[in-house]
């Protein structure tokens, strides 16, 4: 009888949950404006198909969801879409409803519209076509797109189908049936993923008149770069009449898309499906329950907690059928999902996934690891089947650690600890050379300081999974590589710095943002140490020095030098809540006794850099990790070190929090405010069945275990006696961090080395041209090119090598002036640099090369004396994506007395500005006639303007320049 009875209760309890309308304050026009980059239209929690309007057909930065809230035009509705990325892709499988004549062209196909007539829930989206006076709505089921079109007059009706928005088409097809309501069809695109195949499925209510397509082409494996593929489908309608349009999706096949539609929309009943959609929502929103007075903060809340629930995305068929990243078909066992934006949302949202969707982590994790077996690398950042490479580290170690130090674990550990320690050593992105050098110089690799940083985490995050899994020799391994971080920190500045030739680079500013640093500068990267915040601070001088670093982190100028970096958004200080790097930043005031600094900072950033409205996020959504940190941060918690199962404290905006969990059980949080409005922690206390305790740190077993979580808060931080979390990450003893060498690199006549490291306990071993080590004592002089190695030893502990080669120079007393300075992120080292004999490499972002924009350039050599000269050359790179373009041409002219110039020769480039592979080549010429002379120029012809076909079109091309050759 207590049995059921409490069956019953537990039944009438769930059914409250659902009975509530948590849709109501979701916004999904939030994001839409300003640089979200989100899109409003219609899509189940983790769908397949996400249709929403398109007001953008290009791949423009604010346009990369496919709509923003400034455009004025839509072009059609396609079926998946980004959320919040910061590259564009998507935009599969356009449709469009017009009155009239149709066109497959975009400019002619597109109608203006309105706000005013949006209406935009969770799983709908309406609008009216003001042009061809049609209403649209639109819902959808998992892998289903579900179109109503309502034509508010009568006459000829057309629906048109574009498979070219957007992306390039690669291949494609249509295929009408013969009942006249059914159209097949596939495409084929590259974008940012290279290579996407959807299939789909497209039904009518009613059968068309007629028809036309355009260039189809059938799927025969022969790409044709000027396709145009799209389709007409003519209806006659009547004042007020609906045609209602099913699509279905597959990455598989047209049995796939066939199946999906006969699974799951059998039915023509819109609102039967909008409602199921709502309702699927609110069963997830519902995993966590906030009440609050506050109805901006609830919006603010089920808006976030909802683009938490959009990716990854659902990638296989309703038969677990799922193309793999072999671009294969796989049969699988589990759902299978895309769109792993993995240096975003290993930060937050998967953290918040071990919470609610521990399921569906391990999913996730499975996906995983389906695609090392179909590609040999765990994801970076996977969309689509495709591996896109972008972004740096290797992620998924903390995906996996975390969940399995969480306790979730239905996959293969050991099969995951062998992909990871493959990934770990790799020869892309500098990680072979990152992990045998223990750290990357800027020679060595771009984004040199990012890299060595995330790789070091991800490497911690690997060693907590071979301990879990008991391979002792891995652990230790992977925690020796765990403390790289050590020989990028300055303990001069107190920064991450770049090393460069054995040294640190120099100039430096910590503001600057540059190619050393991944969307950020050494500011918003001096932080991040997760997996040793105990080390840093030690490191930094003490609890009392960091403390002090952090205030001058958030309360420093917030303008920064070097380029532009759009990502760089919602700045306190230097730190910015609008890109992923800084996300944990403010709670690391609670490692060093400061708690309220936390809390102060963690409300001032919900309040202000959170509202719900089109711009109301202060930065791109980046597949939910945006919103990750306002759920978990509003409720009072925040994972700073994913992989451990652990959280860090801050404030909870609410009055009480409900997280159910899929244990069955309740997590409740219950704020007690002295009056509204306060956020300093006075105490905090965990209540369970079996005890109630005082905490210092909210532990992942806590919240599965439920219980009551209370926090008292109060207006008065000194009122607080929630102190700190003593030993959350243990005391280390201190690091031995590689040696640095001063000396010029590049000298004319000799130059004095000194090899200097942080502690005096060290002793320093070094060589000079592979000949044996010697202890080092005092400065010694170079004469000559040589090279240098030096490690230190303290006690037991050795560091890692540093190197250097420093140059004497094959021309001493030339010299070399320009007609305009060289850019200052791309100098190479300075003027020397166009004759020290060092070559850059096709990877310009090592900073070999000087870069010049907006004009031609002229450099003027002066040789010192009259020489004879053979020949002239000049070596130039192209990447055309980054705007850099070979130089139209190069003159030479040569002058006795650097005043008067005559033509020598020219050198014509042949290689077009489309050939889009980073290149280089050396434009060199041998005049008709021998030549005497002191003074040579070289006149080199910007490109100019970048055209209409590149995405930065009208933007000032660069010209990349290395080494000048007179010979």
């Amino acid at each position: 009888m207590r049995k059921l009875i409490f069956i019953l209760a537990s039944c009438f309890y769930t059914l409250g949950i659902l009975a509530q309308d948590y849709t109501q304050y979701v916004k999904p026009m939030v994001g839409t404006g300003g640089h979200g980059h989100t899109f409003p239209g219609a899509v189940v929690p983790f769908g397949m198909v996400q249709l929403s309007p398109d007001t953008r057909n290009d791949g423009s930065w604010d346009g990369c969801g496919g709509y923003h809230y400034s455009d004025s035009l839509i072009y059609g509705f396609s079926h998946t879409h980004l959320s919040g990325t910061g590259v564009s892709d998507y935009g599969d499988i356009l449709l469009m409803p017009m009155m009239g004549a149709s066109s497959h062209d975009p400019k002619k196909h597109s109608s203006k519209f309105s706000h005013k007539s949006e209406k935009a829930s969770p799983g709908y989206y309406a609008v009216k076509l003001n042009d061809d006076n049609i209403n649209v709505e639109l819902t959808v089921t998992r892998r289903i797109g579900f179109h109503k079109y309502t034509f508010n007059k009568a006459g000829k009706a057309n629906i048109i189908i574009d498979l070219n928005h957007r992306d390039k088409l690669i291949e494609g097809n249509i295929k009408p049936s013969s009942n006249n309501k059914t159209v097949e069809g596939f495409r084929k695109s590259e974008g940012w993923a290279k290579e996407q195949i959807v299939y789909f499925r497209i039904e009518f209510s009613k059968p068309y008149i007629d028809g036309d397509r355009t260039n189809v082409q059938s799927f025969d494996g022969h790409p044709n770069t000027n396709l145009t593929i799209g389709g007409n489908w003519n209806f006659n309608v009547k004042k007020g009449e609906s045609i209602y349009v099913k699509v279905s999706i597959s990455s598989v096949d047209y049995e796939g898309a066939k199946k999906n539609m006969e699974a799951e929309l059998p039915h023509w009943d819109f609102e039967k499906v909008k409602k199921e959609a709502a309702a699927a929502w609110n069963k997830e929103l519902s995993k966590i329950e906030v009440k609050t007075k506050n109805i901006t903060d609830k919006e603010n809340f089920y808006t976030a907690l909802y683009h938490c629930m959009i990716h990854p995305s659902i990638n296989s068929d309703v038969d677990m059928r799922y193309r793999g990243n072999d671009l294969k078909i796989h049969q699988g066992k589990h759902d299978h999902y895309t769109v792993f934006s993995l240096w975003d949302t290993f930060r937050g949202l998967h953290p918040l996934f071990t919470i609610i969707e521990q399921k569906r982590t391990n999913d996730f994790i499975n996906s995983f690891l389906a695609m090392y077996n179909e590609f040999g690398l765990m994801p970076m950042w996977e969309l689509a089947g495709n591996e896109t490479y972008c972004m740096i580290g290797y992620h998924s170690a903390s995906v996996i650690a975390d969940a399995l130090l969480k306790g979730i674990n239905n996959f293969d550990t050991l099969a995951a600890l062998n992909a990871l320690i493959k990934s770990s050593n790799i020869e892309k992105f500098g990680i072979k050379k990152y992990a045998q050098k223990g750290y990357l110089s800027v020679e060595d690799e771009p984004e040199s300081v990012s890299k060595t940083l995330e790789y070091a985490y991800d490497d911690w995050c690997i060693a907590q999974i071979a301990k879990t899994a008991g391979k002792q020799n891995i652990y230790s391994e992977y925690m020796r590589r765990s403390k790289n971080w050590i020989n990028l920190y300055d303990p001069q500045s107190g920064n991450m710095r770049p090393r460069f030739n054995g040294g640190w680079y120099s100039p430096f500013d910590a503001k600057e943002v540059n190619n050393h640093f991944t969307e950020a500068n050494s500011w918003q990267y001096s932080f991040f140490v997760p997996q040793n915040i105990a080390g840093l601070i030690q490191e930094s001088g003490g609890e009392k020095k960091f403390e002090e670093k952090l205030d001058e982190l958030f309360t420093t100028d917030s303008k920064t030098s070097g380029r532009e970096q759009a990502d760089i958004t919602g700045l306190i200080g230097q730190y910015a809540q609008g890109n992923e790097p800084s996300h944990h930043m403010a709670y690391l005031y609670n490692y060093v006794n400061a708690p309220q600094k936390t809390e102060k900072l963690v409300s001032k950033i919900l309040h202000d850099l959170y509202k719900p409205k089109p711009d109301g996020l202060c930065g791109n959504e980046d597949c939910g990790q945006m919103s990750a940190w306002y759920v978990l941060s509003s409720m009072g918690f925040y994972p700073v070190t994913p992989g451990m199962p652990q959280y860090a404290i801050g404030t909870c905006l609410f009055d009480t929090v409900e997280i159910n969990l899929e244990n069955g059980k309740t997590f409740l949080i219950k704020t007690l405010r002295d009056k509204p409005g306060d956020f300093y922690v006075g105490s905090v206390s965990l209540s369970t069945n079996q005890f109630q305790s005082q905490l210092t740190t909210l532990h992942h077993e806590d919240i599965m275990g439920g219980g009551i979580f209370q926090m008292n808060l109060t207006s008065d931080p000194g009122k607080s006696t929630f102190g700190k979390r003593k030993n959350l990450l243990g005391a280390m003893q201190k690091l031995v961090a590689a040696p640095v060498i001063n000396a010029e690199m590049i000298f004319k006549d000799s130059t004095t080395v000194k090899i200097e490291t942080d502690n005096i306990l060290n002793k320093t071993y070094y060589s000079v041209n592979n000949e044996p080590y010697k202890i080092y004592q005092k400065y010694f002089s170079l004469k000559n090119t040589s090279s240098i190695k030096t490690f230190v030893v303290r006690g037991q502990d050795s560091s890692a090598l540093s190197e250097g080669t420093f140059y004497k120079m094959k021309h001493p007393d030339w010299k070399v002036s320009y007609n305009y300075k060289y850019n200052k992120q791309y100098t190479a080292g300075g003027d020397e640099a166009l004759m020290d004999g060092i070559k850059g490499d096709e990877n310009w972002r090592k900073g070999f090369w000087q870069g010049f924009q907006g004009k031609d350039v002229e450099i003027t050599l002066d040789l010192g004396k009259e020489t004879n000269i053979g020949s002239f050359g000049v070596s130039v790179l192209q990447d055309t994506r980054a705007w850099i373009v070979y130089p139209k041409k190069v003159e030479f002219f040569v002058s006795a007395d650097g005043a008067n110039f005559k033509p020598a020769a020219n050198v014509i480039n042949v290689i077009a500005a489309d050939s889009m592979d980073s290149q280089k080549q050396i434009l060199s010429v041998i005049p008709l006639l021998p030549i005497k002379a002191r003074f040579v120029k070289i006149v080199l012809q910007q490109y100019g303007k970048l055209p209409d076909w590149h995405p930065g079109k009208g933007g000032d091309s660069f010209i990349f320049i290395d080494e000048i050759e007179v010979k």
